[in-house]
């Protein structure tokens, strides 16, 4: 019964992640588009995939403890040794589509980040192009001396009487 729960929890879990992965996707087309409001819409509903998927992985780790119950946070391996051969085998399929798909969403993730890492950098370089750069107001030669040491310069008591 508890392995079939399993089963179904990482069933879900993969659900779950292709369609973190799908938007994903989108969120890279979005981003070469530079189009600013279907990313916010976007990135909202990526938001409620991530509580969802934390929620089932929640209760994963509810269903896991209840599998295993003398060890204080069990994983899925150590659920696997109490099941059957043909459950065992389910099992291991699920969680090895499960860290397929977080390797294809971790690598897509670094692909968006380094897309919108770029796209800052294009935006830093047109904004210090369009405006000029502050003169250096602390360092620089002066424009006029007016040390009273100047030695070419008149003072009061440099003057004939």
């Amino acid at each position: 019964m508890s392995a079939e729960l399993l089963i179904a929890s990482m069933e879900k879990l993969c659900k779950l992640h292709k369609s973190l992965y799908e938007l994903a996707i989108k969120k890279t087309d979005i981003i070469k588009t530079g189009d600013m409001d279907a990313l916010d819409q976007l990135l909202k509903d990526e938001q409620s995939h991530i509580a969802a998927i934390d929620r089932m992985e929640k209760e994963r780790q509810k269903l896991a403890k209840v599998i295993v119950p003398h060890i204080d946070q069990p994983t899925v391996s150590d659920c696997i040794e109490n099941f059957a051969a043909a459950e065992q085998e389910k099992v291991m399929n699920a969680t090895n589509e499960l860290i397929q798909l977080v390797l294809r969403l971790k690598e897509q993730n670094y692909l968006n980040q380094q897309l919108v890492h770029n796209s800052l950098q294009f935006v830093n370089v047109s904004m210090s192009l369009l405006w000029p750069q502050p003169e250096n107001i602390n360092y620089g030669p002066p424009t006029k001396s007016n040390n009273p040491y100047n030695k070419n310069a008149k003072g009061m008591f440099n003057s004939k009487a």
